[in-house]
């Protein structure tokens, strides 16, 4: 009986192991994977009388035609600030690169299907504030 548990708690052991190492070697193929990606922090602030059309206007056409375009939405955000949150959309998308983020931007902005959203949306002017970022070594989102 004793011998059993000890090969029992073995396999256990021996089963974790294997798995901390594949998934270590999971984790080092798609870190060099997406080491080549680039993010792209971005807020927009519109007039207060205005922020829900720009929801409404990511949520029914933006994500979708970012995909389109090779921009893969990350994260959306509503600021916890009263005043921010009355005026702001915070998010972060990534490209395969800042030179795809440069031709993703072009293309999308060209987009007639955009061009009409855009127009017919009713958001109006947005202020826009654009940082580009690449993780660091020891982030959990690479």
């Amino acid at each position: 009986m004793r011998n059993s548990r000890i090969w029992m708690a073995g396999a256990i052991a021996l089963a974790f192991a294997a798995g901390f190492i594949a998934r270590g070697g999971v984790e080092t193929v798609a870190t060099a994977q997406a080491a080549a990606r680039v993010y792209e922090l971005r807020t927009y602030s519109v007039p207060e009388d205005r922020l829900e059309a720009l929801h409404a206007r990511f949520r029914n056409h933006t994500l979708r035609m970012f995909q389109k375009h090779g921009m893969n939405s990350v994260v959306y955000f509503r600021p916890q600030d009263p005043e921010k949150a009355k005026t702001t959309l915070v998010y972060l998308i990534s490209h395969s690169s800042r030179q795809a983020a440069d031709q993703n931007w072009a293309a999308f902005r060209k987009d007639p299907e955009w061009q009409k959203v855009s127009q017919e949306s009713g958001v109006g002017p947005v202020t826009v504030e654009s940082i580009f970022m690449d993780p660091t070594d020891y982030s959990p989102l690479k």
